[in-house]
């Protein structure tokens, strides 16, 4: 199945854009509770859109990650994005941040080089297509998960 919404993805997925059904948009305080008040939001969407527990699972540890990552490597301001594709039932997820920080945040800086890094492996591994673009002012993180019923 794919699942394709944003531009520049890699050319294993196809490159139509279908029409999306809106969850809607949370802007996120840029702290690492970020990730559990992102998953808080994303549970009562999926449990709208009467998202499998499976597929929800996927999507919940898909935003933790893309939002974790936001808090230890970019700049505020931090907001959620969610959206479904209507006809395949795919979820789109959209983390968008102020770009790059200076510096990793506590718990990235005080990890040695095995304890983080692995986000990206897991969001390959629950997605469809991932992957991030740059506009003005911000860069956005964005991942599509199948959550066909």
């Amino acid at each position: 199945m794919t699942c394709i919404y944003a531009p520049y993805i890699s050319p294993r997925h196809a490159t139509t854009r279908r029409p999306q059904a809106s969850g809607g948009a949370w802007p996120l305080a840029h702290r690492p509770e970020a990730a559990g008040e992102a998953r808080r939001i994303t549970k009562r969407v999926l449990t709208q859109w009467r998202v499998a527990e499976e597929a929800a699972d996927s999507v919940l540890l898909t935003v933790s990650e893309l939002v974790t990552n936001a808090v230890e490597h970019a700049q505020p301001p931090l907001n959620l994005d969610l959206s479904r594709d209507p006809g395949t039932r795919c979820v789109h997820i959209e983390i968008s941040d102020g770009g790059p920080a200076a510096s990793d945040g506590d718990w990235a800086a005080s990890c040695t080089r095995g304890e983080h890094g692995r986000g990206l492996d897991i969001i390959d591994q629950l997605t469809a297509a991932h992957g991030d673009r740059q506009e003005p002012g911000h860069v956005i993180h964005w991942a599509d998960v199948d959550a066909r019923a």
